[in-house]
């Protein structure tokens, strides 16, 4: 008897033993990275006009002189360029129609201005408060709508 609960204790053992190291030694394969987006801050475009900004900045405090400045702002204007003709190749690229639609606002008057019931007529064409008092403007009078980009109009549909 004392053999059977010398040899149930020493199983028990083993298996507590494999649970606990069985994640450091197993070879799980582990889940991927979840995808992150990279923030403004860290692309090409954001990084260079970071850095314009901080030219700039020193600039203003004293920091550096014309001539340095005159020379990295050339240097980090020019890398500003040239991320925003890579970021705008690769909309294109990526079929323009497609990004655009989801940024436009669907309806929007052609020629409408908005109105503010106490400031007047807006120069924001899509604005839903005033930018003056914060009242709700007044929605503009019916006109003509927009057709969605990648869209024709038909005779039909005239």
């Amino acid at each position: 008897m004392i053999l059977l609960e010398t040899v149930v204790a020493g199983l028990v053992g083993m298996a507590g033993l494999w649970l606990v190291l069985e994640p450091l030694l197993g070879s799980r394969r582990r889940a991927p990275p979840a995808f992150d987006p990279l923030d403004p801050e860290e692309t090409p475009r954001g990084i260079a006009l970071a850095a314009l900004k901080e030219i700039d900045f020193d600039r203003e405090t004293g920091k550096l002189s014309d001539s340095d400045y005159n020379s990295l702002k050339a240097k980090y204007t020019r890398a500003a360029l040239d991320a925003l003709r890579n970021e705008s190749n690769s909309i294109a690229g990526a079929g323009a129609d497609s990004v655009i639609p989801a940024r436009v606002p669907t309806g929007r008057k052609l020629g409408a201005q908005p109105n503010c019931g106490t400031c007047g007529p807006r120069p924001e064409p899509d604005a839903i408060f005033c930018s003056s008092c914060g009242r709700r403007i007044v929605p503009a009078p019916p006109t003509e709508t927009a057709p969605l980009p990648g869209t024709t109009r038909t005779p039909a549909s005239a």
